[in-house]
């Protein structure tokens, strides 16, 4: 205790205890606040855009993202898969993808901005079902003719690796491809339309 009668031990203490609630007090304030500018699991059901990173898909590879609460398919294909797409044109209802399923920057052979990368909305357009990533190469079950793709196991839907729908399935058109952009090599937006041209 001091001459004049004040403790300047016990007054620093009191200080700091209360510096330290204080900053406690504004943590707890501001943390909800800058939460809130993270878009909500409601907002992000409704449409909020996806960011996905595909620096680790290996050629062949399917990785599976959520997107307005369904999911969406990226598959990496293999330069064999790619190749094997314009030989199938005759035994699809739809190859040169007429029909409004995709953006007009995906309405071409590969159905995609990049030929090796393909971004698929994955559910069946038949009923609804989510169709089993199939990519081997004319497994028994399915046929010697068979290149890869996807197969409905509700009521036999197939589709190529572009998400083009066989003829004499069910499932009347192709599956839907998704707004998405390159945000750089390995980065892709899903969700939201870019220059992509």
């Amino acid at each position: 205790m001091s001459q004049s009668g004040i403790n300047t031990g016990r007054r620093r203490f009191l200080i700091g205890a209360t510096s330290t609630m204080g900053a406690v007090g504004a943590i707890g304030v501001a943390t909800p606040f800058v939460a809130s500018w993270n878009p909500s699991a409601k907002a992000k059901a409704a449409g909020a855009p996806v960011k996905v990173d595909i620096s680790k898909l290996d050629a062949g590879q399917q990785m599976i993202v959520e997107w307005r609460g369904q999911p969406v398919w990226v598959v990496r294909r293999t330069d064999e898969t790619v190749s094997n797409l314009s030989g199938l044109s005759d035994q699809l209802s739809d190859p040169a993808s007429e029909k409004d399923q995709q953006p007009d920057y995906a309405q071409n052979e590969y159905r995609s901005i990049k030929p090796e990368i393909v971004v698929l909305l994955g559910i069946c357009t038949h009923l609804g079902c989510s169709p089993t990533y199939r990519p081997e190469l004319a497994p028994e079950d399915l046929g010697d003719k068979w290149v890869g793709g996807y197969f409905c196991p509700c009521h036999g839907s197939r589709f190529d690796l572009a998400g083009r729908v066989y003829k004499g399935v069910p499932a009347p058109i192709n599956l839907i491809v998704p707004p998405h952009q390159y945000l750089s090599e390995n980065v892709i937006i899903i969700g939201e339309d870019g220059s992509n041209t």
